[in-house]
């Protein structure tokens, strides 16, 4: 017999009472009974992203509130300039030239955050002649480990005619973002990661300020049209058939994150991150971002001679505890614990505890229990 714990930046955990909701007869969506949840899950995003303004729920992965951004907010020919400090940065740029919209990228080291001042500077001297029109960037780089001051990204953006539109798939609902405080036009979102749901929705969030853009984009749309989207919520509805069980699955979850309210929320992921943190400093290894670590998941760097893919696949594979290995570049370089969602700090233990099994294994020296004993006594502050 075996358990299996799951300490990967997405999908999460999944709580109880979560998955039992999921195990209940299906309702029909055109119903006063599903509109009941669904205005009940309205209020509750509303809530998570810190916003007044409309959150629309899609049927996608995080990748599907992403596309919907870039193709609501522009028109061929356009400018944007796209943060890529990762593989999910990357992905704005992808999706911007997919519709034939220029990416005016800033590449930052993978590892660090970005800047905030090089974007000030991309947006008063574009490398193109074209004005950009909008700043995609990310909250929290899962690739790397890195997270990014939107909030001091956010005064530079609100003095321009740009909207700032923020990838939030992997922080939201685990990190601070004051989405309308914070001048955010525009934050994606998905269900597996902080919102403690199995993948399939997705959630983007609009200004007034992203409306005006709205209104004037040009991009062919149909399935990710968020006019569509706004004339039914406005009727408590959807444009297309909603995932029903998640739905009713992410009411849930919303009734749990508030009920612990989200300061309770932030500080418990940042106990977690602080406490993974210290204990791999304590087995003698090198963080991948440590002057700008997330407090989601935390990037750390294979030790010399030792396989991060086989390190992960070994823990996985022989006991049941689930990492993540690095992407792209970082492939067999880097390891990557998250500690988001449905987490708390005894699942941190345990996979500290069979990292420092597989590590012994593997040949790597150091003194076992070290990075227990440094975990603990975070926790125990």
């Amino acid at each position: 017999m075996r358990k299996n714990y799951l300490l990967t930046p997405g999908p999460t955990p999944i709580p109880p009472q979560v998955a039992e909701a999921q195990a209940r007869p299906i309702i029909h969506h055109r119903t006063p009974q599903f509109q009941a949840v669904l205005k009940e899950v309205n209020e509750g995003l509303e809530f998570i992203f810190q916003t007044t303004g409309d959150v629309f729920i899609l049927t996608s992965s995080g990748t599907g509130a992403m596309e919907a951004a870039v193709v609501n907010l522009l028109s061929p020919g356009d400018s944007a300039i796209c943060v890529e400090g990762g593989k999910f940065g990357e992905r704005w740029i992808e999706l911007c030239s997919a519709y034939g919209i220029t990416p005016e990228v800033i590449k930052v080291e993978w590892g660090k955050a970005v800047d905030p001042q090089e974007i000030r500077s991309k947006l008063q001297a574009p490398s193109s002649k074209l004005k950009p029109k909008a700043v995609f960037t990310t909250l929290c780089e899962t690739s790397t480990g890195v997270a990014t001051d939107i909030e001091a990204i956010g005064k530079i953006v609100k003095e321009t005619d740009a909207v700032l539109v923020v990838d939030a798939i992997s922080g939201l609902g685990a990190v601070d973002l004051k989405t309308d405080a914070w001048g955010v036009d525009v934050c994606v979102s998905g269900s597996q990661k902080g919102l403690m749901l199995p993948p399939g929705l997705a959630f983007i969030s609009t200004s007034i300020k992203a409306w005006e853009k709205i209104n004037a984009a040009k991009c062919p749309k149909y399935y990710f049209d968020l006019k569509a989207a706004k004339k039914a919520l406005d009727s408590t509805d959807t444009p297309f058939t909603p995932a029903i069980t998640l739905v009713i699955a992410l009411s849930e979850a919303l009734k749990m994150m508030r009920q612990d309210g989200l300061e309770n929320i932030f500080k418990r992921h940042k106990l977690m991150a602080d406490a993974t943190r210290a204990a791999m400093i304590a087995l003698g290894l090198e963080l991948f971002a440590p002057t700008a670590g997330s407090d989601v998941v935390t990037a750390v760097k294979a030790p010399a001679g030792i396989d991060g893919e086989k390190l992960v696949k070994t823990m996985r594979d022989t006991y049941g505890v689930t990492i993540a290995g690095g992407q792209a570049e970082l492939k067999g370089k880097v390891f990557r614990i998250a500690h988001m969602g449905f987490i708390e700090e005894f699942d941190i233990i345990v996979g500290i505890s069979c990292l420092e099994k597989v590590l012994r294994q593997m040949g790597y020296k150091f003194e076992l229990g070290a990075g227990l004993k440094a975990a603990q006594e975070i926790f125990l502050r």
